[in-house]
């Protein structure tokens, strides 16, 4: 990826986006434009949230495409994609997963990154989040280059956060992510906007599906 111009906050959102959804809603994945478009879109669990329109989800996956970091399925009636993430960088499941947090959620520490993977990755221990990230920040140019970098201490934080680097340099002050409250309210409120955010999905692949149906039967 050093070689390759950064990517933008949407394609990096789509790529957070096909990371997640491919592990938290299997029976769905690979997703069609309308579904990965309201999982850009969805308020939960994202930083910052937006509103992109389908043709510019398209416009980010045309150029995700292009890198190989995204792989169109044929085979049914609606277009699908899935993401190739780990085997274009280069890295295991485990940091597949922790840059997914990154791209969805900005800057995070390694204990909110832990809480943020877990539907992704269930970690040991918050040291295992933190080995990964290491490793991930070391990665030389033959590897291609660091993908993940340690944000400067900002007043009134106990722990430094962590930022991706697909996305180019970070904000010398980056947002905070999930986690900033307590861990154990923090992973429950986590569950629940997840399991609204998959409702959501679910339901714009149903209306999809519904839409289709009618039109098979109009014809």
């Amino acid at each position: 990826m050093s070689s390759n111009p950064a990517l933008t906050p949407l394609e990096a959102r789509v790529l957070g986006v096909l990371i997640e959804k491919e592990r938290t809603v299997p029976d769905i994945y690979p997703l069609s434009l309308n579904a990965l478009a309201a999982g850009c879109n969805q308020k939960s669990n994202r930083d910052p949230v937006i509103n992109a329109s389908e043709t510019e989800v398209q416009a980010a996956v045309d150029e995700l495409k292009r890198r190989s970091l995204v792989i169109e399925s044929s085979g049914s009636r609606v277009m699908r994609f899935a993401h190739n993430a780990g085997r274009v960088l280069r890295v295991p499941d485990q940091s597949v997963a922790i840059l997914a947090a990154l791209m969805l959620r900005g800057g995070q520490t390694a204990g909110e990154l832990r809480i943020a993977t877990e539907r992704l990755h269930r970690f040991a221990d918050i040291s295992s989040v933190e080995a990964f990230l290491e490793e991930l920040a070391a990665r030389d140019e033959a590897q291609g280059g660091p993908l993940v970098a340690k944000l400067p201490r900002q007043p009134g934080e106990r722990e430094q956060r962590w930022a991706q680097l697909l996305s180019g340099p970070p904000p010398r002050a980056a947002p905070g992510g999930a986690g900033e409250a307590a861990a154990g309210d923090a992973g429950l409120r986590e569950q629940v906007q997840q399991l609204a955010a998959e409702v959501a999905l679910l339901r714009a692949e149903l209306a999809e599906l519904r839409q289709q149906m009618a039109r098979g039967n109009s014809g």
